[in-house]
């Protein structure tokens, strides 16, 4: 005997189904977002700000970059932590913006620039190699000029603007990453664009409740 199921039953099904997956998702967030806290932890980004979208300055956007990624990079060589980086780069702030001065200046511009390490939100972004979900991270700020244009972001600490695709894994593990994190941000872990999503989703719904 064929047993068929009635329409209001079939609603009662889809709306359990749906909720199951709400809590699923919600679930992935908080987790997510706990993961995305303890990478935060472990990364400084850098965040160099165009003088505006014109092809002139965004190209002097990326030789400033390559100053200043340079002179971080051998800086922080030796930093075992993001702690020791936060401190050496903190350090160097001064030096960090008279590289970037000069590097204007024998472009043929006379723009101001200023940097900064300071907390910065940031979109989850992808890069060669990895991708880091949205929130909250310390940052390398560069601004040159009106800092109005597009700009250029990655990570300085651990060296994974200069990191080769295959040495991303082995970098970020020197920095402290879990292999549970190092899985996550190299997109081994499976399903984790869904937990991206989740932490966009509860880093919204904090603002909102603030």
């Amino acid at each position: 005997m064929k047993t068929t199921v009635k329409p209001a039953n079939r609603l009662k099904i889809l709306e359990i189904a749906l909720l199951i997956g709400m809590a699923v998702f919600l679930a992935s967030g908080a987790m997510a977002l706990r993961t995305q806290d303890d990478l935060a932890d472990k990364v400084v980004r850098l965040h160099v700000l165009a003088n505006s979208d014109s092809e002139e300055d965004q190209a002097l956007k990326l030789r400033v970059r390559d100053v200043v990624l340079e002179r971080a990079t051998e800086l922080l060589k030796q930093s075992a932590d993001r702690q020791e980086a936060e401190h050496l780069l903190r350090g160097d702030l001064k030096e960090l913006e008279r590289i970037a001065a000069e590097e204007i200046r024998a472009r043929g511009y006379a723009y101001p620039v200023a940097v900064e390490l300071e907390a910065a939100e940031f979109p989850t972004r992808e890069y060669d190699g990895f991708t880091l979900p949205a929130g909250e991270y310390l940052a390398l700020r560069v601004l040159i000029g009106e800092a109005r244009g597009q700009n250029w972001w990655c990570v300085v600490f651990p060296p994974l603007c200069t990191a080769a695709s295959a040495d991303v894994p082995a970098s970020a593990l020197a920095a402290g990453f879990s292999q549970e994190e190092v899985s996550l941000i190299t997109e081994e872990n499976e399903g984790y664009v869904l937990k991206f999503k989740a932490v966009e989703f509860w880093e919204e719904l904090q603002k909102r409740w603030n």
